[in-house]
């Protein structure tokens, strides 16, 4: 894990403040509603750097191209839909609501052998519009 420190003095130049940053992954962590979407819709996980957030999803059953990320102020959009849909759960997302504005950040999205990774810069500034992350 990232020591706090760290955390802190790369706080003092970014919109993020740490002690509701802490709170926030402390309550998703622990919210039973997290663990009840990993088996519904699809897994997610969230890990930090000290440069960035990230954010992995386990989407096994889908492609790239029918895969969707969007950013919308303060939220990370993630849906994934068969195209011809062949079950109930052919349609899946999940949203995450972070407590900064996620689109003044950079944001990057790659898919490799199953598994999504979104990462939100804690240093780069991005557009700061609501927008969909291409991936490659």
């Amino acid at each position: 894990m990232v020591k706090k420190k760290n955390l802190q003095r790369l706080n003092m130049d970014l919109a993020f403040d740490f002690d509701l940053v802490e709170k926030w992954l402390e309550r998703f962590v622990l919210d039973p509603l997290t663990s009840y979407y990993d088996e519904t819709q699809f897994p997610i996980d969230l890990y930090e750097t000290d440069k960035e957030w990230i954010v992995e999803a386990i989407l096994n059953d889908f492609k790239a191209s029918e895969i969707k990320v969007y950013i919308e102020e303060t939220r990370l959009m993630i849906s994934a839909s068969k195209s011809p849909p062949s079950t109930k759960l052919s349609n899946r997302i999940r949203s995450i609501d972070f407590p900064f504005q996620v689109t003044k950040q950079a944001v990057s999205a790659g898919f490799t052998n199953g598994i999504l990774e979104v990462c939100i810069s804690k240093i780069d500034k991005g557009l700061g519009k609501n927008r969909f992350i291409t991936l490659p």
